[in-house]
């Protein structure tokens, strides 16, 4: 299980009471990295940050180089790692040792400097001897990971527009006084944040695949139960992360066999049709919400073990993939956005539903 820098284990991912749709959105985004994220909008205190550092008792493991600080892939990346390791000022003709490792959750502060977030180069050396020396930062360790980025809607502009750059081209570029040095950049970009504190830059908003609005569990026996099991976390971490474990292992296995059968899943076209009809009629501009619905619906369906995609996948998929994509009016929160999706779904009648 992965720990926390003081070896004290995380908050099992299962153990989290409700919050389904949030707990949805983060598996949906791990099954299928290439929905682009979720963005988690809710009120203080409703466990957004705890599912979000959970996740890694779920995540799976990738083929990694030993020793890469950039994060590649031993099997279709090794021209660009003979690059990165003459940038690492190391031996590009080292033999290249490959592993296993699960997907990391790299987390962003939200006073994070772009030195920090980009990396650096030692200019002073770049030159007087020509060499490029590389200092990777935070996208060099969130590549093919997950970068987590709390309270997203406070972080300062110019880290914003790093992030848009990144997210859109998969690369990084450090420059400095003219000298340049890219490497990749592919991440899941998951963000959580207190709309009271403050909405999103409608740039950074559109590059999340998914967006989920919760508040806190309103049933009583629930809440209760949340107490009851944060009193014997914080009692005994060990313990209680024992108590999961095999829930844990048992969900991470169905996220293990959803990824695999992804590729193998199909939608009928008329679905496509609804899809597009959807978007149209809730006021969506672009193409992005269609593509991701389409993307959604596919993992909803690998998770629960299907090989085709149905109407009802669509129509959740819509749920998460819309409510921060339609044309809002002044002063209309994100949140009235769903009761206007499923209006608009209920008038309309899906096929095959």
């Amino acid at each position: 299980m992965t720990s926390q820098t003081n070896n004290t284990p995380l908050f099992p991912f299962a153990a989290i009471v409700g919050q389904d749709r949030m707990k949805l959105g983060l598996t949906l985004n791990v099954i299928n990295p290439t929905l682009s994220g979720v963005l988690i909008r809710g009120e203080k205190g409703t466990a957004k940050s705890t599912a979000v550092r959970a996740l890694a008792d779920i995540l799976p493991e990738i083929p990694v180089i030993t020793g890469d600080p950039f994060q590649l892939s031993p099997e279709d990346e090794l021209p660009t790692h003979k690059e990165l390791a003459l940038a690492l000022g190391k031996d590009p003709g080292a033999p290249v040792v490959a592993g296993a490792r699960k997907v990391r959750v790299v987390e962003l502060p939200v006073g994070a400097t772009e030195d920090r977030v980009v990396g650096s180069i030692d200019l002073e050396r770049a030159l007087k001897t020509g060499e490029k020396r590389v200092e990777p930062g935070l996208l060099a360790q969130a590549h093919r990971g997950i970068l987590y980025v709390d309270e997203v809607n406070l972080l300062d502009d110019h880290v914003v527009d790093v992030l848009l750059d990144s997210a859109a081209m998969g690369v990084n570029t450090i420059e400095r006084e003219g000298v340049s040095f890219s490497h990749p950049a592919r991440f899941t970009l998951v963000g959580t944040m207190n709309p009271e504190e403050g909405e999103l830059r409608p740039q950074l908003l559109d590059r999340f695949g998914l967006c989920v609005n919760i508040e806190g569990v309103q049933d009583l026996d629930s809440r209760v139960l949340v107490m009851e099991r944060r009193a014997a976390y914080e009692a005994d971490p060990w313990a209680f992360s024992a108590l999961w474990k095999e829930e844990s292992e048992a969900l991470a296995e169905r996220v293990g066999k959803a990824r695999a059968l992804l590729p193998k899943v199909g939608i009928p076209r008329e679905l496509l049709f609804e899809i597009a009809r959807h978007c149209l009629e809730v006021g969506v501009d672009g193409h992005r919400g269609d593509i991701i619905i389409l993307k959604t619906a596919k993992t909803i369906a690998a998770w629960n073990g299907r090989e085709e995609a149905q109407a009802k996948d669509v129509r959740e998929a819509a749920e998460l993939a819309l409510p921060h994509r339609v044309r809002r009016q002044p002063l209309m929160a994100i949140a009235d956005n769903l009761d206007r999706i499923r209006k608009a779904r209920d008038q309309a009648p899906m096929a095959g539903s």
